[in-house]
């Protein structure tokens, strides 16, 4: 190793000598003249008098921004521009995607993966199935039909009919495991057997709107009213069939976005022309609004209420609205015997999505077009939590006893 390391430096002396002499022949001199006269060349073409001109214009350019925006402004201007790219970012995601943020068809996750089956033990008395049903533009619906199981049934008295509730459930989350919920709800509103023969039962048809659960499609306004609309025609033809004189008595039962969906139906099945032998079939009893608000725009003031942030200023841009309002004053026009019809508002005491001006708006409109209208309020309870406390659940089965017990007086009389 000591020899290598004596005799290197000897070789890099005898390589650079024999190089220095290669160079010095004729013809390596020629090639060397001939290389520089290529590099002049080349040199003159790439400098030329535009590009040079291009040059001083990017630097004129470039001091003329300097001298408009000093330097030590560049910061700021820079996280303003950030901060405002990141709102009209979020705006425009709230546009185009606002039937998923409203709608949440599939949260929380694996919510689709609900079975019936999961949730038999914790219903129990109540049996339920599940049905498919063909939406008016032909999507595919699923429903959860929910009854008294056969041990506990018995025959009505005076043949009055059983009384169908129509479910219509809020965002997020899939039918099922709200069913336990609306089972115990059920269970308390049917009079026991102890007491008597039983005047009246109740059976439960849970929609399950397009996007949510095994239903198809997505969600949207337009859509989900024509879910609802094939829901009613499926009640009148599975329970009154081709009698044109059996009248089916319905009860509309919304949560939250569901009590905006309800209110819309019940007003476009009372507006709407029918074909005939369907005109009078299904009986609309009453309403349970549960934690409900006035409309999309006013929820979109109430969650964003600064007036310095942009999204409370996106309503024009809405596809969705479900107007309550509106479609209160359509059913008391329609409806001429809107003092005997009974409309129950079931608030949360700490909801803290629903500002409680909204049902408050909506309780004294039908104080207003002289709806029966109650209010029963939960202490304590947040948004989605009414159906979960006992004072809740013995309130909306209060409400339910109540059309049933009010319409069969009437009937009576």
């Amino acid at each position: 190793m000591s020899f290598v390391i004596a005799i290197r430096p000897r070789l890099l002396v005898s390589c650079y000598t024999s190089l220095n002499l290669l160079l010095r022949q004729p013809q390596y001199q020629a090639i060397s003249q001939r290389n520089l006269v290529y590099v002049s060349k080349w040199r003159q073409q790439l400098i030329r008098p535009e590009h040079t001109n291009l040059l001083v214009h990017q630097i004129s350019r470039r001091t003329i921004f300097q001298d408009v925006v000093p330097a030590f402004l560049f910061p700021p201007a820079v996280f303003v521009g950030l901060v405002f790219t990141l709102w009209f970012y979020k705006c425009c995601m709230m546009i185009l995607f606002q039937n998923k943020i409203i709608y949440m068809p599939s949260m929380p996750p694996f919510s689709r993966q609900e079975k019936l089956l999961d949730y038999a033990n914790t219903c129990f008395p109540v049996v339920w199935k599940e049905e498919q049903i063909l939406s008016t533009d032909g999507t595919k619906l699923v429903l959860c039909v929910g009854q008294m199981r056969a041990e506990d049934k018995q025959p009505l008295a005076g043949g009055q009919q059983r009384i169908i509730v129509l479910y219509l459930q809020g965002n997020a989350s899939s039918t099922p495991p709200r069913l336990p919920g609306i089972s115990r709800v059920i269970q308390s509103a049917t009079p026991s057997l102890k007491d008597g023969p039983r005047a009246f039962e109740f059976e439960v048809v849970a929609l399950s709107y397009r996007g949510f659960w095994k239903s198809r499609g997505h969600a949207s306004q337009k859509g989900i009213e024509r879910d609802t609309e094939a829901l009613m025609e499926w009640v009148q033809y599975t329970y009154a069939g081709r009698d044109r004189n059996m009248t089916v008595p319905v009860v509309l039962w919304g949560q939250s976005i569901g009590a905006g969906i309800a209110v819309n139906a019940a007003a476009r099945y009372l507006s709407r022309s029918q074909p005939p032998g369907l005109r009078g079939l299904l009986q609309i009893h009453g309403m349970i609004l549960e934690t409900p608000f006035c409309s999309i725009r006013t929820m979109l003031t109430a969650l964003y209420p600064q007036n310095w942030l942009p999204y409370r200023y996106l309503w024009p841009f809405l596809r969705n609205w479900w107007e309550s309002e509106e479609a209160f004053r359509t059913i008391a026009t329609v409806n001429k015997a809107r003092s005997k019809f009974p409309v129950y508002v079931v608030v949360a005491g700490k909801d803290e999505v629903v500002p409680r001006e909204q049902p408050e708006r909506l309780m004294a409109l039908c104080r207003e077009l002289g709806f029966h209208s109650t209010w029963k309020e939960i202490p304590g309870a947040l948004h989605t939590e009414v159906m979960i406390r006992a004072d809740g659940r013995k309130a909306l089965a209060d409400a339910l006893r109540g059309i049933a017990v009010t319409k069969r007086q009437e009937t009576h009389i």
